[in-house]
């Protein structure tokens, strides 16, 4: 199913996304979440609420866009195989394992991105020390490195973190920081 085929779902709380996940997460493929937008005169489950019970599930969320005056839309759907973790999720779905909250569906996935390395490779705040130390030896590419918004910063650390063998994220690496000697962003 493409993006644009995604049905688009209201929920008012948090507890009827997750009624709908305990009965649909493994028959759909993904759906366009609204959220109220603030000001709105309308009600509707937060984005906090709803990345916790996708997790719960083995779902994840993604782009976001204006749907119209009242609302915004994000997709949400099932995390795929090669899904990059970030630290972020890691550690709300800890919070949840610990409260009991997490499906099985949910825990599979967190089991597959431990066996795999995603999990202890999430990414987050901090970035890499083998980054930081190339950013070092080439003071051009730190000083247009500190240039970019926080958007494009995450997708070096994503873009060096989803490598699986050390050599190709040695070749990233490399890559990345002749793309910021360049003035380009990743």
């Amino acid at each position: 199913m493409s993006a644009s085929e995604r049905p688009t779902l209201w929920f008012p709380d948090e507890q009827s996304f997750r009624d709908w996940l305990t009965a649909n997460h493994a028959a759909v493929d993904g759906i366009w979440l609204k959220f109220a937008k603030k000001g709105s005169a309308f009600v509707s489950l937060d984005y906090d609420s709803a990345l916790r019970q996708a997790l719960c599930f083995g779902w994840i969320d993604g782009q976001s866009r204006s749907l119209d005056d009242d609302f915004l839309v994000m997709g949400f759907t099932p995390r795929r195989p090669r899904s990059q973790w970030s630290q972020r999720n890691v550690g709300l779905a800890g919070e949840l394992i610990a409260a009991g909250l997490m499906h099985p569906a949910g825990q599979a996935e967190i089991d597959r991105a431990k066996a795999d390395g995603r999990w202890d490779n999430a990414v987050g705040e901090d970035l890499p020390a083998d980054f930081l130390a190339a950013l070092a030896r080439h003071p051009e590419a730190a000083a247009f490195f500190e240039t970019l918004p926080a958007q494009s910063r995450l997708a070096v650390d994503y873009h060096l973190g989803s490598a699986v063998r050390p050599e190709a994220r040695q070749r990233r690496l490399e890559q990345v920081i002749r793309k910021l000697i360049d003035g380009k962003p990743l």
